[in-house]
């Protein structure tokens, strides 16, 4: 926790006038059992009416102050806590938006969303407490024994033993409980998973008629969650019987001494009320104490898995500098003439956590303006090679360049500019169409916009609808079928008019006839832009420039479709399966 208090420094004021305030107002709580003890032993001892009337007033006073108070120290604990969260999840989203998809792929999406939200929720409790009543309760438990003492010191003994035997339960009971509370932020985890899961994954669900088996696992992780909270509840739930019986017992204690006592006429009878007060403060301020450890706890934990993100170092290091920039217009350099668009010289690549590699000792050289295939069987590497070029993951061994030069010493933000990229899963996020198209170039035109829709065979259906470009998208797009959502996506992609268009299987929902009047208006529109196609369909990069055959990680052949068709085996195999 002391790592992320560095925040702090932004709310130095609320951070010290809060407590101070707070400080005031326990100060005034502990007078008022003194002013109880003068109302007992002079007012209603001598029947004064207007003294009882008079130091009423007083309590009254020091209660309204202590609102007063209170409220000042409750609205800087508010600001601070509040200012606090949204400046650690500025940073700690920024943070997340730093990582390579290896850095995702460790902590997952449900960890991430669960760090963003309920572990910084539970620092913002952390702080609220801290300012709140961290001062406070000590404050309180120190300043009714001193009180105590000043009143009577011998009475004041039964205090000095009631605070241990109080303490030492507390401790007992917070030292079984709090491995409880470590253990229940990782099966929230999981219920997030799941819950995640099963609404992105509703259309599939129903489809197999797993409802009752989805709530059923639902369920068991929820009653893990719930095991874990009655856990805690059943040991917390010594914690008030415990403590209150030590302090009845004490309060007894001080009302059978003090009797003795006040007959004796050492202690009057406002004194063993206010002792009686005292001990009922302190009661009090041991439960909070109490409550306060439990979230201390779960701050504590919080406060580890969101300094285990902010420490965590993208494997991915970006050179940015003066010469790092790289531009559509760089790459037309007369200069750099001598050098393929894209080399990959004696690339491997393994995933983190894993030896095995993805794609190994792989030689491939793509011009500018050509037309590139790849294809291969399923986990072949055909999108773990594409996903290398923008720099999603860097390679193990080997080198790609760009005219050259090693793509490690272009900035990472440069380098991307130059791709347009449409992922093997079609992504729209909610908002209007043209709002998505215009996700990768913020400043197109409605005739940019329009261009990008015709060339990806989208113009038909998007002019259909009610609202044509200011269509709203649902969340993922759900109210558009999967090929008119590729369509979009391939549009969103080519608004930018990129110098490499990257399109990951991009034409797997598509129509044979959608299909082939796209890549013949690519062909026609975008002579100027390298095209790589990533496909299963062997009809879709028959007719490319070049083609690129990968087998289990390892390129099998390249060349046109007539000459790997008589010299590899593996594409003539795909070939003839998929005209069967």
């Amino acid at each position: 926790m002391f790592k992320l208090a560095r925040y702090l420094r932004y709310f130095k004021k609320e951070v010290i006038i809060g407590p101070f305030f707070k400080l005031l107002e326990a100060v005034f709580e502990l007078i008022v059992p003194l002013v109880m003890a003068s109302i007992i032993d002079i007012g209603i001892k001598n029947k004064d009416t207007a003294y009882v009337l008079q130091r009423g007033g007083i309590i009254l006073l020091l209660g309204f102050m202590g609102l007063v108070f209170a409220l000042i120290c409750q609205y800087c604990a508010a600001r601070a806590s509040q200012g606090f969260g949204t400046m650690v999840r500025n940073d700690l989203y920024a943070h997340i938006n730093s990582f390579s998809h290896a850095e995702l792929d460790l902590f997952g999406t449900d960890t991430l969303i669960n760090v963003l939200t309920n572990d910084l929720n539970q620092m913002q409790l952390a702080v609220a407490m801290l300012i709140r009543l961290v001062v406070r309760v000590p404050f309180l438990i120190i300043g009714a024994i001193v009180m105590s003492m000043i009143l009577d010191l011998k009475l004041s003994v039964i205090f000095l033993i009631v605070a241990p035997l109080v303490s030492a339960v507390l401790y007992l009971i917070m030292k079984k409980s709090v491995p409880f509370y470590k253990a229940r932020q990782k099966k929230l985890d999981k219920v997030s998973l799941i819950t995640r899961e099963s609404l992105s994954g509703a259309r599939v669900i129903r489809a197999f008629s797993k409802q009752e088996h989805e709530i059923e696992r639902f369920k068991r992780a929820n009653d893990e969650v719930a095991d874990i909270a009655i856990s805690v509840g059943k040991i917390s739930a010594f914690l008030n019987p415990a403590t209150f019986a030590i302090l009845n017992i004490a309060i007894l204690t001080i009302l059978w001494f003090g009797g003795i006592r006040v007959n004796e006429g050492s202690l009057t009878q406002g004194e063993v009320v206010a002792f009686t007060n005292y001990i009922t403060q302190i009661s009090l301020a041991l439960v909070v104490f109490a409550n306060l450890v439990v979230i201390f706890t779960k701050a504590a934990a919080s406060a580890a898995r969101i300094n285990n993100v902010f420490e965590t170092v993208p494997t991915l290091t970006d050179k940015a500098g003066d010469r790092s920039n790289l531009s559509s217009e760089e790459l037309t350099d007369t200069g750099l003439d001598g050098y393929p668009l894209i080399s990959f010289e004696n690339v491997s690549f393994a995933y983190p956590g894993t030896d095995k590699y993805a794609l190994e000792d792989i030689n491939i050289d793509i011009n500018e303006g050509e037309i590139v295939g790849i294809i291969g069987g399923t986990g072949s590497g055909k999108s773990t090679l594409v996903n290398l070029l923008p720099r999603f993951y860097d390679v193990s061994k080997g080198v790609i360049k760009i005219k050259g030069k090693p793509v490690q010493d272009f900035s990472i933000d440069s380098l991307r500019k130059i791709f347009g990229l449409v992922p093997q899963k079609a992504v729209l996020f909610s908002g209007s169409i043209s709002d998505n198209i215009r996700y990768y170039k913020e400043d197109a035109t409605m005739e940019e916009i329009k261009w990008a829709i015709e060339i990806a065979q989208a113009k038909d259906f998007v002019e259909r609808l009610p609202n044509g470009y200011d269509t709203i998208i649902r969340q993922g797009g759900k109210n558009l079928s999967g090929g008119q959502r590729q369509r979009i996506t391939i549009a969103r992609a080519l608004v930018r008019n990129p110098k490499i268009l990257i399109l990951d299987d991009s034409f797997s929902a598509l129509d044979y006839a959608t299909d082939a009047n796209l890549r013949e208006a690519l062909k026609k529109n975008l002579k100027n832009t390298t095209v790589i196609m990533v496909s299963q369909r062997a009809n879709t990069i028959k007719n490319a420039d070049k083609i690129i055959v990968l087998d289990d990680g390892k390129v099998a052949g390249i060349g046109k479709h007539e000459d790997l068709y008589r010299s590899c085996h593996v594409y003539k195999e795909i070939c003839d399966s998929q005209i069967s």
